[in-house]
């Protein structure tokens, strides 16, 4: 049986999906106050609380070889392959150029050498405790500063804060999230969210939501610059919370997609792209009333595809060869034992003894 919590896979399903909703309202929030103000709501909690959970699901790294190891096969090799691929797409369909390939992520790529580094940090920051989120906080502060910004160290110092919450929650902790009382005060935080993104126009639109640009390219009307971030933070924690609050916590087809949420990240940018470069996207802005939920319903659609078992399982081989080639490595090897037991039995031989089963399957 498995030990897999279903509530954490609805929420990255859930979280991944509301990814490729948010990126395809770029192609009509333009035209559409309406597709602007959920396009800033989205921004507001969805990344931090997908961050959140990964910290969440990430308290267990260790230094250890394996663990590095799956650091370079998991996140640097995938990474390196789709935002080549990715760049040389928008290339050749959509005539768009590239500088500092790699260096500098593009779109949604910025996630993996962002968790690649979160995940070096896990252990001295889980050795901090509590102080862990004070010290992610001021890097947070100070990352608006830094002029440069090489595989998005903005965003990485930015979203810091969300990875710290959720490595320094417990069980326990996370349980009050799942008590009815926390579903109903959700439900009206999100309501104060929604009415706060509101305002964002005032200071600096959605961009304060990036994490990645200088406090000197965004407009702060006056306010504080420190202030305004620390503010963003806060909004973002509360609505982070109140959404996973509302996960569902029973298991379904649904929840079985959540383990392909890495899938759907890395490869809804062409899908999503190439629907931007169709006609599609001069149609919606020019009919908004039908173009907004037309284009949600057919994100949610292609987040669903994606991770469905079809798909997903034929993506997983091309974003991670190397674990697929690992695996496929360790099924030959089993076979072939099993062969060579097979034939000693015959031959009145006692079977082999096996792997220790902690390593049974280890990738």
């Amino acid at each position: 049986m498995s030990s897999r919590d279903p509530w954490f896979d609805n929420a990255k399903m859930a979280l991944v999906t509301l990814v490729v909703v948010g990126h395809s309202l770029v192609m009509i929030k333009a035209a559409s106050p309406l597709a602007d103000h959920l396009y800033d709501f989205l921004y507001a909690w969805h990344m931090p609380a997908f961050v959140l959970v990964t910290g969440y699901l990430s308290r267990n790294f260790t230094y250890s070889r394996q663990r590095l190891w799956s650091l370079v096969r998991g996140l640097v090799v995938p990474y390196i392959l789709i935002e080549g691929a990715l760049a040389v797409f928008r290339h050749l369909v959509g005539g768009e150029d590239f500088h500092n390939l790699w260096l500098v992520p593009h779109w949604p790529m910025w996630f993996l050498p962002a968790l690649f580094f979160w995940r070096l940090l896990t252990p001295p920051l889980r050795r901090l405790g509590p102080a862990a989120l004070g010290v992610a906080v001021g890097l947070s502060l100070v990352g608006g500063f830094l002029d440069i910004d090489y595989l998005d160290l903005r965003r990485i110092l930015g979203f810091l804060p969300f990875y710290a919450i959720g490595l320094c929650l417990t069980p326990r902790t996370m349980e009050l999230l799942r008590h009815p009382r926390a579903r109903v005060a959700a439900v009206a935080a999100l309501v104060g969210v929604w009415f706060a993104t509101g305002l964002t126009a005032r200071v600096g639109e959605t961009h304060w939501y990036l994490y990645s640009y200088t406090y000197a390219h965004l407009d702060t009307h006056g306010h504080p610059v420190l202030l305004l971030r620390a503010a963003v933070l806060l909004l973002g924690v509360v609505g982070a919370f109140s959404a996973l609050a509302l996960v569902p916590r029973a298991g379904g087809w649904f929840t079985r997609m959540g383990a392909a949420s890495l899938v759907v990240y890395l490869c809804h940018g062409f899908v999503v792209k190439a629907v931007g470069y169709s006609p599609y996207d001069d149609w919606a802005q020019a009919h908004t009333a039908i173009g907004l939920p037309l284009t949600i319903v057919g994100a949610a659609a292609v987040a669903l595809l994606l991770a469905s078992k079809w798909v997903a399982g034929r993506l997983e081989k091309a974003i991670d060869p190397l674990s697929y080639a690992e695996s496929e490595l360790d099924r030959a090897v089993q076979l072939h034992v099993l062969a060579d037991d097979l034939v000693g039995q015959e031959a009145g031989q006692p079977p082999r003894p096996g792997p220790e089963p902690e390593l049974v399957g280890v990738r």
